[in-house]
């Protein structure tokens, strides 16, 4: 165990490039013992979630026919970077005095996110990593999959830039000059949508990532961020993490403005058909709003320090 990992096992703008309906395809592995982790780990968040959310998963009707105050609950699992950036906060009590719904959120990471749909413990999903969005309902897990909105990844890390990447437009390369001078570079290491989005571009790098400075943390967004910043080290971010916290971190965007950084925004409704007992009308619903002229023009309103942090894209209906 390297130095670095082992601290973090102690531990408890501009307006981006609209990214195209091209897949943004995620590739795995980095060795089995890694891999078991990180799939330990994750299967143990969706086990949590599953038993927090689990007294909405009977039907929402009573034997009676009279509806269940169930009914009118809708449960979101959704990837931490809508909840770290405020954004859910800023959207969903807007829709719930409109609609007289409560949202119950549960924000991790996507990979945990879309399992917690393939369970049947949310009613819809919230995520960004398209390859494996289009996965979930190849596979008959959700339906009626939408585009909502866009922003960017960032690779940020310390003012002394010891790769020298700092005003670079290639990320992959980037990534090739953190490895090649064996800097410190923190992961989410979750199999989230941003760690998906890093495996991509480490393989477009043609590198392998491992060695002494590269530590895979296995935490939200937020945590890896902290961490970066104590450690003096690299990391891929969300732009509306980042701008949530870079008041409190020690760390500095470096590479910005590439395509492939390009990170859109899908909902997605988990299946009635293959789970009877979800709230598909409440599901509808939320889509509905968060689509519309009204939930996108407040989607593009939400701003953090001045800063615009996602862009509507959802397409007209």
């Amino acid at each position: 165990m390297n130095e670095m990992t082992a601290r973090l096992r102690r531990r408890p703008g501009r307006r981006p490039v609209r990214p195209t309906d091209a897949p943004c395809d995620g590739t795995r592995g980095r060795g089995s013992a890694d891999a078991a982790r990180r799939h330990s780990m994750v299967g143990m968040a969706v086990l949590l979630v599953g038993l927090a959310m689990g007294g909405l998963s009977s039907p929402g009707v009573a034997q009676s026919g009279t509806p269940r105050a169930a009914d009118r609950v809708i449960r979101l699992a959704t990837t931490t970077s809508t909840e770290n950036s405020g954004l859910l906060a800023a959207l969903l009590p807007v829709f719930e005095k409109q609609h007289g719904y409560g949202v119950r959120v549960v924000s991790v990471g996507t990979g945990a996110a879309l399992r917690i749909g393939v369970n049947g413990d949310a009613d819809l999903v919230l995520v960004h990593a398209r390859a494996a969005e289009d996965r979930f309902v190849a596979e008959g897990h959700g339906v009626d999959r939408r585009d909502v909105m866009y922003n960017d990844f960032l690779i940020v890390g310390p003012r002394s830039d010891p790769a020298q990447v700092r005003g670079a437009r290639d990320a992959a390369a980037s990534l090739r000059a953190i490895a090649a001078r064996g800097a410190r570079f923190v992961s989410r290491g979750d199999e989230s949508g941003t760690h998906q989005m890093e495996l991509a571009l480490w393989k477009s790098a043609g590198v392998s990532p491992k060695g002494a400075g590269y530590a895979s943390a296995g935490r939200g967004m937020g945590e890896v961020l902290t961490m970066a910043s104590e450690l003096q080290g690299y990391t891929l971010t969300d732009r509306g993490t980042w701008a949530a916290m870079k008041s409190r971190l020690d760390l500095e965007v470096l590479v910005e403005g590439d395509p492939a950084l390009a990170n859109p925004y899908g909902i997605i409704a988990v299946n009635p058909a293959r789970h009877p007992h979800v709230n598909a009308a409440g599901a509808r619903a939320l889509m509905d709003w968060l689509t519309s002229a009204e939930g996108q023009r407040r989607i593009a309103a939400f701003k953090v320090g001045g800063e615009t942090l996602f862009f509507p894209q959802a397409k007209a209906r």
